[in-house]
């Protein structure tokens, strides 16, 4: 099972943006879908962003027209844009290979494993 290790976060001004990177153990090329999850404390890990092999992306409404989610397949990444920071966005941010997605499920199903995640704090 393909295991991710995610890096970049940090803390950032409300407005500000930082740049996510997410590392796989192996290869990401036979994944269709691929994405970042973030998770506060007392919620569910949510969904933020998805991507495809073929590059159709997906956004939580929250961070639609401020995050960019770019996959590369040659060298097993993802990263994660985040622009216009609100304080809201402040979480752990996890990435993972997305499983079932269809018109029925756009969201999929994420793999059992997860990572560390790294931890993004807005705050002024």
């Amino acid at each position: 099972q393909v295991q991710f290790v995610e890096s970049g976060g940090g803390l950032v001004q409300p407005g500000g943006s930082l740049r996510l990177s997410c590392v796989a153990s192996a290869t990401i090329s036979d994944i269709d879908t691929v994405g970042w999850y973030r998770q506060t404390p007392g919620k569910q890990r949510a969904m933020v962003a998805s991507i495809t092999t073929g590059g159709s992306t997906r956004y939580a409404d929250s961070v639609k027209g401020r995050f960019t989610i770019s996959r590369d397949n040659t060298e097993n990444t993802m990263a994660l844009q985040m622009n216009s920071l609100k304080p809201e966005d402040t979480a752990v941010y996890y990435c993972n290979a997305i499983w079932g997605v269809s018109s029925a499920t756009p969201e999929g199903v994420p793999s059992r494993s997860w990572g560390r995640g790294t931890r993004v704090t807005v705050d002024s």
